[in-house]
């Protein structure tokens, strides 16, 4: 089984010993430096594995994780960031920054003998990579990798991920009357006939469905499906409810448009 990796990063030669090493353990590489490289990638043939950097030539590694956790198609993404290395301290003939511990019995402005100071240790050289693996575990990647590991064990923890994730999961379905939208593989079947859809459609149609009888504006719709970075026009709502219905075919009827606010999913049996 091929095993198709997308890597995004701002400069991939620093990562082309590890990235060499996937190609020659069989695996199916595809090298980007912007997050619309990805964003246009993912939404034409998706991939197995997300291997994403901290920076790219566009934005930040931890905002396009969190942007591909917000949306349908791609929450279940198995998502691998690279942090950087951890600086290496460097060795100085500077003298030992020392601090006062205060003694019991003295107030704080009295100097003790140089034999109860203490050096401080080198906090924070390793600070910043502590931190940048929490936040893209906070942001939902399922492992976290640096440059400076052995080479093997990043393709172990890299195995292990793709063996977490493709067990076959459960399939969950999304029904209305003869609509069927496939969460687990992010497809649509209405009458038993599969209908494509661009990932718009389908996210937007998976926020129609997760919201029967509820009127939704077009602003919590934009807000739903394209992000809160989106800056366009309202209308663009309109054209894509309009091509969704256009595919849908007699099961369009379910999306009624509510006048000067938005639209509302009436599911069979409900209508008034």
């Amino acid at each position: 089984m091929r095993i198709n990796i997308l890597c995004a990063a701002r400069d991939p030669n620093r990562a082309s010993v590890f990235l060499e090493a996937l190609s020659r353990n069989g695996f199916v590489l595809t090298v980007v430096q912007r997050t619309k490289e990805v964003i246009g990638l993912l939404s034409q043939r998706g991939c197995d594995l997300l291997l994403v950097s901290q920076t790219l030539a566009d934005g930040d590694g931890l905002d396009l994780v969190k942007l591909l956790r917000s949306r349908g198609p791609t929450r279940q993404l198995p998502i691998v960031a690279i942090v950087d290395p951890a600086p290496v301290p460097q060795q100085t003939s500077d003298p030992v920054i020392l601090r006062r511990v205060p003694a019991y019995g003295t107030t704080s402005g009295q100097i003790r003998p140089q034999s109860q100071f203490q050096p401080l240790s080198p906090g924070g050289v390793s600070a910043a990579k502590t931190s940048a693996r929490l936040a893209f575990f906070q942001a939902g990647a399922d492992e976290c990798l640096s440059l400076d590991q052995d080479v093997a064990e990043c393709l172990a923890r890299i195995k292990a991920v793709l063996t977490r994730v493709m067990v076959k999961p459960q399939e969950e379905i999304l029904r209305l009357g003869p609509i069927e939208l496939n969460l687990t593989s992010y497809t649509l079947k209405v009458l038993g006939k599969v209908v494509p859809l661009t990932s718009k459609e389908l996210d937007l149609l998976y926020v129609f469905l997760s919201s029967p009888n509820r009127v939704l504006s077009r602003p919590y719709l934009i807000e739903r499906v394209w992000g809160y970075n989106y800056f366009g026009s309202p209308r663009t709502v309109d054209v894509h409810v309009r091509r969704l219905r256009e595919k849908l075919g007699k099961a369009a009827k379910f999306i009624t448009t509510v006048p000067c606010v938005g639209y509302k999913l009436i599911p069979p049996g409900s209508e008034v």
